[in-house]
Order: structure tokens, then C-alpha cells, then sequence
């Protein structure tokens, strides 16, 4: 296939970052001349796209001479030897800012690279600089005071998604071939649907997470969110396994005893593929438009000869499920907040029943309480997996929505087909995969009414991240993979 792939000429503006290393590898293009040529597509196209919040042109350039040297040796470094990427800001990068969109962390520079740059840096990638993102990563907007705003490629009056909107932005623009983010509420997900681009969710804590945090403190090992996870972001289905497998397994003191596999994808073909999938939910409406890209999506996997189920696991309420999930989120954001936003938070939501404020200030055996109903949900979808192989759903509820500054709960979206969608559903829509820690690859579907991409959320078995990896690149072959906006060439 590898041969295949390179038979064809090299994309510079939208090739898979695969193609890259390859193209690199066999002398088809230098590292310096994929590296110039990326810069001056960002200094065509950021200006509108605001896709960056900083660049390291100098040290991008040097690094890149150094790859082709090693070229040259016959010594490439690793799979992403030589290619241009970029990472979202919210990954430590040694003695750059790491604000998290936060002014008051403006001026703070992270100390070293955070574990996940420190290996792609490892597999050879030349880093462009890192990505635009909402304040504190909680929106699905990618829009702070220090940076400003992100515009999605496929129309600049819409969202491109968060909170690694900035990061899905370039990669649709053309502006890196390969980008990593981190989802706790569907940040890689929503922005790959909204941008057309594909993204991963890994199964909970196979990536280390170390110097992601605000200012790109190291945090020491052994924590988890139990929610949190980050990932790779890209063009091509193919990139994203091999982003995977340099990003996953473990560090020390954890690699003294532990190692990480990815094990195999359960199957090569489409057709063998069992398939569970569902359009949406009373609990969360999805617009039509979504629906019906989705649900062709659903009809050539059953045309290639897969089976399809549509409905939740047995005994899962959806509705139940996402109180769950959203009780877990609230606690998780509220005590890891700083004590002043803590205090505003706790004011504010004193005598609040939504499950969010009431996981905020729960206390410890409340929460242990649905932390156990986290491990049984998992434990279903664990069953249910024995039954199907992946399972189908829209990735968001609606297609790129235009800018709207008002608060999530407040922000009510008209759609061109008529009736209105709340952007708070856009966190219950990517519930199961966050709250059981099972993988989910969002991949895109093709173009809505509206000529704005659709995207499709696989969720694979937890640990068998291969399985919906591989699911989305089979796919591509049936319905198409990334497409480029127009205006991008």
C-alpha cells in the first residue's frame, strides 16, 4: 500500500502527513523546501484564518536543515522525520507561552516540552508553533484576549470548534500536516466535524498528559481526570494511528513495570465490520441536516456488506447516562480550577440542580457514588462490544454555527432548516466515548444542505484504538475522506 500511496504525486498544500515522511524519505521534496512552503501558506492564509497563536519559524527551519542532513546519512530519525506540525497551545513547549487563552498568563513560558511534543519532536517532526484555543479550553469556540479569534476555513463568519479549534483550522487550511489536541468535552471531535478533518479520542490515560497544564507545568505521574485525554489531529485516518502509536504508553516510574500495545484493528474489510449506530436521541436533538449525511454514511457501510444495529446498548438510558457524564465534568473542572474561580463558581452555582453544579460541589462519597456508575457504564459497553465492533453516531449535533459570544447556555442556534439547537448538546452528544474512556475517531462524513462538513464520531472498544482507526480509513474508501475548502489551493 506504502508503494501505492507514493505512485501518485505529493500533495504539499494537503497531503497526509504519511505522504510527507515519505515523499522526504525518497527525496521527493526536502524537509526545508515542505517547511518554506507550509510558512508561506500560513502567511497566506493566517491572516484570515487565525488559525496560529505563535510560530517558531527560526527554529523550524534548523530543524529542518538537520532532518535533511540525516537524509542524506540514510538516518532519518523516526515515522515523522522531517514533516511540519504543529501542536495545540495548551501542550508545553519548552520556553514558549502555554496560556491556556488566560491574560494573566500572557508572559509565563513552559519550563520543558510537555511528554507529547517531546515525542513527536522524538519521531522527527519539525515543529511550525502551536495553535489557537478558548479561555481555560472550555468552549467550542477557539477565541481569548491574547490571540483572538479562529475562523473556520470552510466560512469565516463560523466557529472552527474547541477548544483545538485552532489546530483543526490549520489542518483544513492546509497549514501543517499532522496536530495533536485534548478532549475532555469533545475538543478534538467537535472541531475535526466542524473543519472536516479527522481527530482522535484515545481510550482514557494511553497518552501521557504531562505539561498540559495552564503555564505547561509538569504535573507528576499517576493522576487522571478519569475524563481527560489528548490526541492526534489530522487529514487522513492513517495518520492518526501513527500519531497514536508515537504519542501512547507509558513514562517512568510507570514504563518500570508497564508497557503499551495497540492491539490489532478486529478487522481489514468493511464487510466484516458489526456496526451499532444512532442518529440521535430525545435527550439530543440533531438537525436534519446532520442526520441524513450520517445516516448515508450508515447505508454504504450496510452496501458494502456490513452489518448495521441501530439503539443505545441494552440498558443504557442516554439521558441518565449524560447526567452522569456531565455531573463527572462538573466536579473534574471545578477542583482543578484555581481557588478564586472556585469561589465565583461556587457562589454562582449555591442551590443549582443541573447535574454539572451539583458535581461541583459534591462531596466525596456523592462523587465516589457516580464514579461507580462510571465503571458500569463501561462495563455495558464493554458487553455490548462483544455484539458489534464500532459504534456510529454524529459527531455534533449541528454543522459549524456562526460566532456568538453569550455564554454556552445561552447560545441557541437557528438552523437554515428551521428550529433552534442548543450548543450546550454539543457536550452530551460525545458523552459515551468520555465517560466509559473508550476510543472514538472522528472522521468526516461529506458536506451537509449547507456545503459545510459533516462529521461522524466512530467509537471503537476501550484499549482497541486500531479497531475505529481502521473502521474510518475503510470508510474513506466508500464515502470519501478529507476534502479541502474551497479558496485553499
Amino acid at each position: 500500500m506504502g508503494h501505492a500511496m507514493m505512485s501518485k504525486a505529493f500533495d504539499a498544500d494537503f497531503g497526509s502527513a504519511l505522504e510527507a515522511a515519505a515523499a522526504i524519505r525518497e527525496r521527493k521534496i526536502s524537509s526545508v523546501e515542505l517547511t518554506q512552503h507550509t510558512f508561506q501558506r500560513i502567511d497566506k492564509f493566517q491572516p484570515k484564518v487565525n488559525a496560529y497563536a505563535y510560530q517558531m519559524r527560526e527554529e523550524a527551519l534548523a530543524q529542518a536543515k538537520l532532518a535533511d542532513e540525516a537524509i542524506a546519512r540514510n538516518q532519518a530519525t523516526g515515522v515523522l522525520h522531517g514533516v511540519p506540525i504543529n501542536v495545540k497551545e495548551s501542550f508545553g513547549v519548552q520556553g514558549r507561552p502555554c496560556t491556556w487563552g488566560v491574560p494573566a498568563l500572557k508572559d509565563a513560558r513552559a519550563q520543558r516540552n510537555s511528554v507529547a511534543v517531546q515525542r513527536l519532536l522524538d519521531a522527527g517532526a519539525i515543529l511550525l508553533g502551536a495553535t489557537n484555543v478558548p479561555l481555560n479550553l472550555t468552549d467550542h469556540q477557539s477565541f481569548n484576549d491574547i490571540y483572538g479569534r479562529t475562523n473556520n476555513p470552510w466560512d469565516l463568519g463560523r466557529s472552527p470548534g474547541g477548544s483545538s479549534g485552532g489546530s483543526a483550522a490549520s489542518l483544513a487550511a492546509g497549514m501543517g500536516f499532522f496536530s495533536i489536541g485534548s478532549d475532555i468535552g469533545g475538543s478534538i471531535r467537535v472541531p475535526s466535524a466542524f473543519c472536516g478533518t479527522y481527530g482522535h479520542k484515545p481510550t482514557l490515560d494511553i497518552m501521557n498528559m504531562s505539561g498540559h497544564l495552564p503555564g505547561g507545568t509538569l504535573q507528576g505521574s499517576g493522576f487522571s481526570t478519569l475524563l481527560s485525554v489528548g490526541g492526534p489531529m489530522a487529514r487522513s485516518a492513517e495518520d492518526l494511528e501513527a500519531g497514536l502509536r508515537i504519542l501512547a504508553g507509558p513514562v517512568p516510574p510507570e514504563s518500570k513495570a508497564f508497557q503499551w500495545t495497540l492491539p490489532k484493528a478486529r478487522h481489514q474489510s468493511l464487510r466484516d465490520y458489526r456496526i451499532g449506530y444512532v442518529l440521535d436521541d430525545p435527550a439530543v436533538p440533531v438537525s436534519e441536516e446532520v442526520k441524513s449525511v450520517v445516516e448515508s454514511a450508515v447505508r454504504a457501510c450496510e452496501k458494502a456488506g456490513a452489518k448495521v444495529r441501530q439503539g443505545w446498548p441494552e440498558r443504557v438510558v442516554f439521558a441518565e447516562f449524560v447526567d452522569t457524564y456531565l455531573f463527572m465534568l462538573g466536579a473534574a473542572d471545578f477542583s482543578l480550577s484555581p481557588p478564586e474561580r472556585q469561589k465565583i463558581a461556587r457562589e454562582q452555582m449555591q442551590g443549582q440542580t443541573d447535574p454539572m453544579s451539583r458535581g461541583a460541589l459534591s462531596g466525596f462519597a456523592e462523587w465516589q457514588q457516580h464514579n461507580l456508575k462510571r465503571v458500569v457504564y463501561r462495563n455495558m459497553w464493554e458487553r455490548y462490544f462483544g455484539t458489534i465492533d464500532v459504534f456510529m453516531m454524529p459527531t455534533t449535533t449541528m454543522t459549524a454555527y456562526p460566532h456568538d459570544t453569550r455564554v454556552i447556555e445561552e447560545r441557541v442556534i437557528a438552523l437554515a432548516e428551521g428550529g433552534k439547537l442548543h450548543a450546550k448538546d454539543l457536550l452530551k452528544i460525545i458523552s459515551p466515548a468520555t465517560l466509559t474512556g473508550c476510543p472514538a475517531t472522528a472522521a468526516p462524513a461529506g458536506l451537509g444542505k449547507s456545503g459545510l462538513p459533516v462529521g461522524l464520531q466512530i467509537m471503537g472498544p476501550y484499549l482497541e484504538d486500531a479497531t475505529p482507526i481502521r473502521f474510518a480509513e475503510l470508510l474513506a474508501r466508500e464515502i470519501g475522506g478529507f476534502q479541502a475548502p474551497s479558496g485553499y489551493n
